[in-house]
Order: structure tokens, then C-alpha cells, then sequence
């Protein structure tokens, strides 16, 4: 250099000099960040799984394999910057040690899932087919609600067939010999896993990508058995014994619910009463998680320890809470192989075991860290539940949970104290009220973003349904049981049998009140974002910092009384039209829709009105091949071009017709000749870009399931 200076030693005191200067911006940045990172020391491992979610979410934001990897690059890049630059001032260091955590935990979450998505992720069957084939059946689940059993099917992979496929076949074609292990031969139609049909909607093909399944579909025979199984499957002959058992004892869904809650099969459960519970806030009893696993945990937990105290020879010899926890222990992980393994059950395990091992050490059982821990364990086997409902309701449950009751006024309404009976029921019933109402309140941003609508009498319902459910129904359905082997749990089943009724009775009762429904347009991410980084930092921090987070939560609700449903809908596939009305009416193109499709619709809109056939609209026009419709919004009338057959029109006659509308809408491939004024969405351009919705404002708005979607191996656009 022109002073003689080594350009490395140059390179080592130019931080010195910029982040010591007196007034420099750069210092009194890193000073206050020093500060405040020294008042939150405590809470910094919370946000372990936070940095990790982040890079997770950043896959699945990103569009394809460049930015996965520049973002892996970045982050890695600052995280070598910031060791770097900042290695020489120990002013900082917390400073430095956090920014290389962060960015090399992004980095990893990233590169985690993008590993997952590669290890076990299959390419989707291209399209329908109709094939007879022989598969090794993996796995089945009986579904007696809706008359069907679930086969997950693995073929030799040798074929132009899908290495793994679920196969959904008639109840009356099901038998014993179809259980695991077994080799058949079946004629099924196989379609590919269906994507979201709309910007914001279920996105079913990326959670099938995750488990291996490449290829769903329908028997259109009776399978036929060409081995028996050659395996033992203890665990799923026990569950299905035990459920259909349970069955026999209670009828109907009051049976498949407490079939539900001893082996995790929901089958039975009619679609009417799940739907109840949905709507009332209470599904989460029917998913075997949190609840479930600590009411089993702990039962086991305080009757081990209470039979052991009996013995003072015992309680004088061994330490009681580490016998205690080794027996809740094994209960805990036998139930969670009972009830299927499903990630959200083993997530509860896990959280239950971390629990016991603060017990029998005599920590606090209730810590942050445990369920930071819990969460990360769980990011790092199964990245992808990130962005599922099932992960972000469990975990911001029990998070909230666990900072509410850590406020010291909370801790001064509700802890343990000498008094009447009375006083403590109400406090009891009070304590349940606020934690309910609290955790609707968290769960509620969620709920809207996944489910476009949720309940807001959850709260109430829940007093009276988490207790029925932890302390009457679950104590009953194991009394019962046990009371079975000798023959005497008929009465026991009776009783459990009319809980499980107040239960659904309780769950129709909410679900059918006025306004027990809130319904909001799909979200966006943006918005939910804001939501997220609002709720964790209230949530994860401590003392005055953690009332920043409200900013961009009241942003955030602030905004969603502003949210527009879209104007105009479009199925993926061009076959389904709908237009949305003021009065939360949507007029179908096609009136003969399935209800799946039309809830969906509904839903996305974030609407709850009638369903209106466009051939009886006052503003459309229909003949057999197509509807012309004027749809007038903010001052402006735009026509819309719509085909209902696949029948051959003079393409003169088209072209024409086209030329004189706005939008085209189609499931068939228009020619070229077909130019509306603004947009042609037919099936050559929804094969791209997958479901739309569209807003009529100046100007118009288009989004699309492709812009989400990206180069993921789940979305194959043509």
C-alpha cells in the first residue's frame, strides 16, 4: 500500500477504527445491539429455532436451485464477515457470536429441507392413467366414515409406475389379507397428487412430496392377493383390534372419537361432526398431540408416584420422580406408537420426555427452553412441518401458554393458595378461560392463513371441553378398557359413551351461533410475516423490548379488515369459474361443482353465502358451449368469456366472440386466433401458471399458484 501498511494488517485495523470512532453511526449501532443483547442473554437459545425456521421458510419462498443456493452463500458470507470483521474488539462480541449463529443456522434450515426435498421427494405421475400393477402394500388405514379403506401401495420401481402410491379402495372390496407386508395386484385409476387449486389454497401434492408419494387414485376392482404378508405388524393389528373394539362398545362417531383418542384413528368420525368440532375451536382434541399425550403422561406419572409413596421403604430408598418418570415415559412412547407415530404425536413425545427429564432432575418442567429444544429437534428431522398448521398451532399453543403463566401477575391470580373450594373452582375456571382466550388470540393469524376462516367462541368452548375431555372421557375410555378384560366395562363405556355426546353436542351448539365463524380472504405471506415476527418477539423476549413486537402485529390486524376478496376465481384446471358478490354470494360457471371444490372456492374468498349457477345470473348470457358475462366493478363494466363444453366451435365465430370481450376463460386449448382485450386464460396458460384470482381494480391484479410455487418438485407445470 502507498504508507507501507500490509494490506492485511490494513484490513485488521480498519474495523477497529470504524466501529470505535466516537461518532460513528456504525458503533453506536453495534453498542445498543451489544446492549440489548446483553439484557436478553437469557432468552437468545429461544431463538435457536427461529434462525433455523428461517432458512426453511426461505426455501420454500425462493424459487428454485440459484437462490437456494446464493441464500446458503449469503448467509454463510456474513457469518464469515461478522466473524471476521468483528474478531478483533471484544466490545462486540455478543454481537458477533449472535450474527454467526443466525446466519449459519438460515443456512443450515435451508440446506436441510433442500436435502429432505431431494432424499425423499418423487416426481409427480405426469397425468391420469388407468394401469394394473403389482405393489407391496405398506400401509392402511380404514376409513369407515366414507366407506373406504387406504392403502399406501410400493411398487418394484422398475416401471414407468410411481416407486410409492395411495390407493383408496371400497370398503366392500377390503379384506383381513390386505394389511402390510402383503403383495397384491389391482387395477387402479391413478392421477397425480392435486396442487393447490387456487393462490393461497391446500396445497396437497407438497405434503404427499414429503412423504415419498408420487401418485394417488382409486381401485376399480377388487385387489388381488398374490402373497400374504410375511412381517408381523403387532402395533397396527393391536390398533385396528383396539379401535374396532371400542367401536362395538360405542356406535356411531361418539365411538370413532374415543377410537380416536386410543389409537388416533379418525376414520369413523362423520364429516358433519368433524366439521362441528372445526368450527367450535375443538379439532384439536381430535389430532392426537399435546393434549392427549400429556393427559396420558400425566396420569400415569402422578399414579406411579402415588402407589410408590405408599411404600416408605421405597420412598426412603430410591428417588420416586425418577421411577415415576421412567414409567410415564414408557407409557408415553407406547402411546404414541399406538396412535400411529404421526410427527404432531411424536412432537408431543418428545415435549412430554423433555418434561420428565426436567422432573426427575428437579428442574422447572415448564421452560421455554424445553419447547425451544423440542422445536428444533423437530426442524431437524422434519424441516417441511414448518409450514404446516399442525406445527405452528402446536408449538405457539404451548409457547404461549408457557409466557403467559411465567407473567408475574398471573402468577399472583392463579397460584396455589388456602381457601375455599368455591374460590378455587373459580379460579380454576378463570385460569382456563384467560389461557383459552390468550392461545385463540394466537392461534387466530394461523387459522386464517391456512384456513381462510376461524372460530371465535374456541375459548368458551374449551373450558368446558378440555376438562370433559382430559379429566372424564380419557380416565373413562381406560377404566373402561381395563374393566373390559374381566368383562365388566359395559356401564363404564355408557357413561363414556354420553360424555362423548356432551362433547359433540357442545361442539353442534358453538359451531351453529351467529358469528361463530370469521372468514377473511387468503392473507398473503407478507402480512402473515408480520404476524409471525410480531408474535415470536413478544413472545421470546423479556421486559419492555418484548412490547415492540405489537407494532407489527397491530399493523397487521389493522390491515386484514382491509383485505379484498378476489373478483374472480379460477380453478387450475379452467373447468371452475367463480365471481364473487358483495353479499359474500359466489356465482359458479358450473353449478354440478363437488363440494370439496366449491368449499374451496368459498373459502379462498374468505366468503360464507349462497352458491349462485351463472346460467340463471341476470348477468351472464349461456348457450351449451359458453357464457358471455359483464361483471361491473369500481365504476367499470368488464365481459368475460367463458366455455362450459369441449364441443368444436368455427374458430372464425371464436375469434370474433374473443375479440369483442376483456377475459377469456377456458379448460380447453383456445387457438391463437382467440384475443380478448386483457387476458386469455385457457389450458395452455393455466398449465403454466396453475389457479388465479383476480381483482377488477385499476389496474387489474392477477396472482397466480406458479408465482408461489417455484422450481419445487411438487409443482410441474407443462
Amino acid at each position: 500500500m502507498a504508507d507501507g501498511t500490509a494490506p492485511s494488517t490494513a484490513f485488521r485495523k480498519v474495523p477497529s477504527a470504524v466501529l470505535d470512532g466516537t461518532g460513528s453511526v456504525l458503533a453506536w449501532a453495534a453498542s445498543a445491539l451489544e446492549s440489548f443483547l446483553t439484557n436478553q442473554r437469557v432468552m437468545l437459545p429461544l431463538w435457536i429455532p427461529v434462525f433455523l425456521g428461517t432458512g426453511i421458510a426461505v426455501w420454500f419462498a425462493l424459487a428454485g436451485p440459484a437462490q437456494w443456493g446464493g441464500f446458503i452463500s449469503v448467509a454463510l458470507a456474513i457469518a464469515l464477515l461478522a466473524s471476521t470483521v468483528l474478531k478483533h474488539t471484544h466490545r462486540f462480541a455478543l454481537v458477533r457470536r449472535t450474527i454467526v449463529i443466525a446466519a449459519f443456522l438460515a443456512a443450515l434450515g435451508c440446506a436441510l429441507v433442500w436435502s429432505r426435498s431431494a432424499r425423499v421427494g418423487a416426481e409427480p405421475l405426469q397425468r391420469p392413467q388407468v394401469l394394473m400393477f403389482h405393489a407391496e402394500i405398506r400401509d392402511r388405514t380404514e376409513m369407515p366414515a366414507r366407506k373406504l379403506t387406504r392403502l399406501i401401495l410400493r411398487t418394484d420401481g422398475t416401471s414407468a409406475l410411481p416407486l410409492q402410491l395411495r390407493v383408496n379402495i371400497p370398503q366392500k372390496w377390503d379384506n383381513p389379507g390386505l394389511r402390510a407386508g402383503a403383495v397384491i395386484r389391482i387395477r387402479a385409476r391413478l392421477m397425480p397428487p392435486a396442487g393447490a387449486a387456487l393462490p393461497g389454497a391446500y396445497n396437497f401434492a407438497r405434503r404427499v412430496w414429503f412423504e415419498g408419494i408420487s401418485a394417488t387414485g382409486s381401485a376399480l376392482g377388487p385387489p388381488e392377493i398374490i402373497s400374504g404378508s410375511r412381517s408381523s405388524d403387532m402395533i397396527g393389528d393391536t390398533q385396528a383390534r383396539l379401535s374396532r373394539h371400542i367401536q362395538s362398545q360405542v356406535a356411531g362417531s361418539e365411538g370413532a372419537i374415543a377410537a380416536t383418542l386410543a389409537t388416533g384413528d379418525r376414520g369413523g368420525i362423520a364429516e358433519d361432526d368433524a366439521e362441528a368440532m372445526r368450527r367450535a375451536g375443538l379439532a384439536h382434541l381430535l389430532s392426537i398431540s399435546g393434549l392427549h399425550v400429556s393427559a396420558v403422561v400425566g396420569a400415569v406419572y402422578l399414579l406411579v408416584i402415588r402407589l410408590l409413596a405408599l411404600s416408605p421403604a421405597l420412598a426412603l430408598r430410591y428417588r420416586l420422580p425418577i421411577l415415576a418418570s421412567i414409567a410415564a415415559a414408557g407409557a408415553g412412547l407406547l402411546y404414541t406408537l399406538l396412535t400411529g407415530a404421526e410427527v404432531p404425536t411424536i412432537r408431543a413425545c418428545i415435549a412430554a420426555l423433555l418434561v420428565l427429564t426436567a422432573l426427575s432432575l428437579g428442574r422447572d418442567p415448564l421452560s421455554m427452553r424445553l419447547v425451544a429444544a423440542g422445536a428444533t429437534f423437530v426442524l431437524v428431522i422434519w424441516p417441511e412441518s414448518l409450514v404446516g398448521p399442525s406445527f405452528q398451532l402446536s408449538f405457539a399453543a404451548v409457547t404461549t401458554i408457557i409466557a403467559l403463566h411465567q407473567l408475574p401477575w398471573i402468577k399472583r391470580t392463579f397460584e396455589r393458595r388456602e381457601e375455599h373450594g368455591a374460590y378455587r373452582i373459580v379460579r380454576f375456571i378463570g385460569m382456563l378461560f384467560i389461557t383459552g382466550l390468550a392461545i385463540e388470540i394466537v392461534l387466530m393469524p394461523i387459522a386464517l392463513y391456512h384456513f381462510h376462516k376461524a372460530g371465535i367462541y374456541g375459548a368458551l368452548a374449551n373450558i368446558v371441553a378440555i376438562p370433559l375431555t382430559t379429566f372424564v372421557i380419557m380416565p373413562l375410555e381406560a377404566l373402561a378398557l381395563a374393566f373390559d378384560t374381566i368383562g365388566l366395562g359395559a356401564p363404564l363405556w355408557y357413561v363414556c359413551g354420553k360424555s362423548l355426546s356432551l362433547l359433540l353436542g357442545l361442539a353442534h351448539f358453538v359451531e351453529s351461533r351467529p358469528g361463530s365463524i370469521t372468514r377473511l380472504p387468503s392473507m398473503g405471506v407478507p402480512l402473515f410475516t408480520l404476524f409471525v415476527s410480531g408474535g415470536l418477539w413478544i413472545l421470546l423476549l423479556s421486559g419492555k423490548a418484548r412490547l415492540a413486537g405489537f407494532v407489527p402485529v397491530a399493523i397487521a390486524a389493522a390491515s386484514l379488515p382491509f383485505l379484498k376478496s378476489p373478483d374472480i376465481l379460477v380453478h387450475s384446471n379452467g373447468t371452475h369459474l367463480a365471481i364473487t358478490q358483495a353479499n359474500g354470494d359466489i356465482v359458479l360457471l358450473r353449478d354440478r361443482a363437488g363440494d370439496y371444490t366449491v368449499d374451496s372456492l368459498m373459502e379462498n374468498a374468505g366468503l360464507g353465502g349462497r352458491v349462485v349457477a351463472l346460467r340463471k345470473w341476470e348477468n351472464a348470457q349461456c348457450n351449451p358451449d359458453f357464457c358471455s358475462i359483464a361483471v361491473v366493478r369500481r365504476g367499470r363494466t368488464w365481459t368475460i368469456l367463458a366455455s362450459r363444453s369441449s364441443y368444436i366451435v368455427p374458430e372464425m365465430e371464436l375469434a370474433a366472440a374473443c375479440k369483442r370481450v376483456d377475459i377469456v376463460i377456458s379448460n380447453r386449448w383456445l387457438p391463437y386466433s382467440c384475443k380478448p382485450k386483457w387476458l386469455k386464460a385457457d389450458r395452455k396458460m393455466l398449465s403454466k401458471t396453475g389457479g388465479l384470482s383476480i381483482w377488477l381494480d385499476d389496474p387489474p391484479v392477477v396472482e397466480s399458484v406458479a408465482e408461489s410455487e417455484g422450481q419445487h418438485g411438487w409443482f410441474r407445470p407443462s
